[in-house]
């Protein structure tokens, strides 16, 4: 993908954007909805989000396995949560609607896609439309937190 390429997936849930907030923030807790990442901790001192903490996302894909070192860059309680990895901007924001809370999570591309990784993406993971299949993963990401954000509350 190419740099500034951007995709995104929403969902409404019927918990306030304060408590959503807290539980997608938790990046400890990301392993529950992601398709891909299966682990999250933080790294140094941190133990929450806040603007310049790290920390380590465990993901798995078919065969591939690979980990990323994110930094927290927005961390603006029940309004946006968001870090960037190597090559791109992930962000969740948090609209607050009557019942509860519009969710979006939001990737951008923030350089180029190495030729090598979109290579291996296509013919190894069998990944044809990479921007299509991070949108309908984001998408089950929602839909999961969705579903324990209000058994929860």
């Amino acid at each position: 993908m190419k740099k500034g390429t951007r995709g995104e997936a929403r969902v409404h849930i019927e918990v306030p954007p304060e408590k959503l907030y807290e539980i997608v923030s938790d990046v400890t807790r990301m392993g529950e909805w992601s398709p891909e990442t299966i682990r999250c901790q933080w790294l140094g001192d941190a133990n929450g989000p806040a603007v310049g903490v790290r920390f380590k996302g465990t993901n798995r894909r078919g065969i591939a396995r690979w980990s990323t070192k994110p930094q927290v860059v927005t961390a603006d309680p029940a309004k946006e949560f968001a870090f960037e990895t190597s090559d791109t901007l992930w962000s969740y924001s948090f609209e607050a609607t009557a019942g509860g809370t519009e969710l979006t999570e939001a990737f951008e591309m923030t350089k180029d896609e190495p030729v090598l990784l979109a290579l291996l993406g296509r013919y190894v993971l069998r990944i044809k439309d990479r921007k299509a299949d991070l949108e309908r993963g984001m998408q089950q990401t929602l839909e999961r937190i969705k579903t324990v954000a209000e058994r929860d509350s």
